[in-house]
């Protein structure tokens, strides 16, 4: 079950969690908005977590996503209260926005027990940091944000896995991760692809070979509308991999996707983001570089951290104005 500060913001004003809402507000009013917001947050995965078989995601504070300290002290205050209802470490992971601080947390908290996931993230260098960073999954968005409600910004193909903006950077970073896997033997990041508009590109997340996928509610519906059909689908007849790289090839008709990346403002010349950059080095100073160098990934992060902050301080005063009236 995934989240983020948006969706945690939507659903704290839904009305079954009207009443706990009110009793955290009224519990926790001495220790401020935050403590608030944590376990609330947690107490909505707790409701839920036995309706799924994985692991429910929660997001640290966008607005502190260049403070590896405070990035640290969120996904702790998260543990702590997962720990308080019962949901043990494998069942929850945390979501850290891709950028250089933010990601010297991961090792930290994986020395911990916490797993993390890598999102807002947008092009191979985030993608080597994330693997660098022991992260367990990443989430590349296969649309930008403001594409959701503005769809003049939204590449409408007809075959996403071929044709969409991103569909050559998600098979350089599956391809990357492949060869770094081969190289070391080491586990990479599960792709759990998000940011879908149509329930096409989901289908063209799974051709790719993404492991996961984030599914919004529209698109859920989309995809329970349509009709199966066999035919169309190249998947059909073929066993899951048991695997996650180990023997992964990249398909046939998607051999030349990742040679073009339409979103760069350089022509790829077989010089991709190197695997030898230790991008988490210096609180991630190189990272930085490399996001700086690409107008579209430095965008997108920023976008995606207003957007998600956003969400973060309606729910703060809405704590702060239950706060008042307890």
């Amino acid at each position: 079950m995934t989240s983020n500060n948006l969706w945690v913001n939507i659903q704290m004003s839904h009305e079954e969690n009207r009443e706990m809402f009110q009793q955290v507000c009224k519990e926790l009013k001495s220790e401020g908005w935050k403590a608030a917001y944590t376990r609330i947050a947690v107490n909505m995965c707790k409701n839920n977590i036995d309706n799924i078989k994985g692991r429910v995601l929660l997001q640290v504070y966008p607005n502190q996503a260049y403070d590896t300290e405070a990035v640290l002290a969120s996904a702790r205050a998260y543990a702590a209260e997962f720990k308080r209802v019962g949901i043990s470490q494998d069942r929850y992971c945390i979501k850290i926005p891709s950028t250089g601080p933010a990601l010297n947390a991961c090792p930290i908290l994986k020395k911990e027990g916490i797993r993390t996931l890598g999102t807002a993230l947008f092009g191979l260098p985030q993608a080597i940091a994330a693997s660098q960073a022991e992260c367990l999954y990443i989430s590349p968005y296969f649309n930008e944000v403001k594409a959701h409600d503005d769809l003049k910004l939204w590449p409408n193909v007809e075959d996403p896995a071929t044709q969409h903006t991103m569909s050559g950077r998600t098979m350089q970073i599956l391809e990357t991760y492949n060869r770094l896997y081969e190289e070391t033997g080491k586990e990479q990041p599960f792709l759990k692809q998000a940011s879908f508009i149509t329930a096409k590109e989901a289908m063209a997340a799974g051709e790719h070979g993404c492991h996961s996928a984030t599914i919004s509610p529209a698109v859920l519906d989309e995809l329970a509308s349509l009709q199966y059909d066999g035919s169309k689908q190249p998947g059909e007849g073929k066993p899951k991999q048991a695997g996650v790289y180990a023997g992964y090839k990249t398909p046939e008709r998607l051999i030349k996707v990742s040679k073009i990346d339409p979103l760069s403002a350089v022509k790829i010349d077989g010089e991709l983001a190197s695997t030898d950059i230790d991008y988490l080095a210096n609180n991630g100073a190189e990272l930085q570089k490399a996001i700086e160098a690409d107008p579209v990934t430095k965008q997108r992060l920023d976008d995606a951290l207003t957007l998600f902050t956003g969400g973060l301080l309606e729910s703060k005063a809405k704590i702060e104005k239950a706060f008042a009236e307890v």
